[in-house]
């Protein structure tokens, strides 16, 4: 046999050839890819014996391609991914973030305004003594203090 570069230049009209009649127009460098390795085990298996190396290779590419075909298809088959669509609704279709902050109201009866917010910055915004002091314009010792308020208050409220 002549060297693969020879071949792959010799057949490489029967390699488009097969992808064409097999309507392979999306992933056509993969599909060409595929079609080479057949080739390339066509002229490997080659018995001179049993007749022509080019009624052989056709047939053995074509097989190869369809077999690729197959597992291309049982594979968008099994593995089905969603469009970006539905992930942005599965996302936004549920928050309790609203419920969160209504059962922490329900135990902050005795807590003051400013305890009130420490609670739920910290808790539903995860925010740190130094953003809260940030956003709300006021000394971190002031947050502090509302912190240690809060904390003891609702301690009682837990234990009852």
């Amino acid at each position: 046999m002549e060297s693969f570069e020879q071949l792959v230049d010799q057949y490489q009209p029967m390699l488009h050839k097969i992808i064409h009649s097999l309507h392979l127009y999306k992933n056509h460098d993969e599909f060409y890819q595929h079609s080479l390795i057949a080739l390339w085990e066509a002229s490997q298996r080659f018995n001179s014996k049993k007749g022509s190396f080019t009624n052989y290779a056709y047939t053995y590419i074509k097989g190869y391609l369809l077999m690729e075909l197959k597992k291309s298809h049982q594979e968008q088959e099994r593995y089905v991914q969603p469009d970006t669509e539905f992930w942005d609704l599965a996302a936004d279709s549920y928050s309790d973030e609203p419920l969160q902050k209504e059962i922490l109201l329900s135990y902050c009866h005795t807590l003051t305004p400013n305890q009130k917010k420490w609670l739920l910055y910290t808790v539903c915004d995860s925010l740190s003594i130094k953003e809260i002091a940030e956003l709300e314009k006021v000394s971190l010792s002031a947050v502090k203090a509302w912190r240690s308020g809060a904390r003891g208050k609702v301690k009682e409220i837990v234990r009852f």
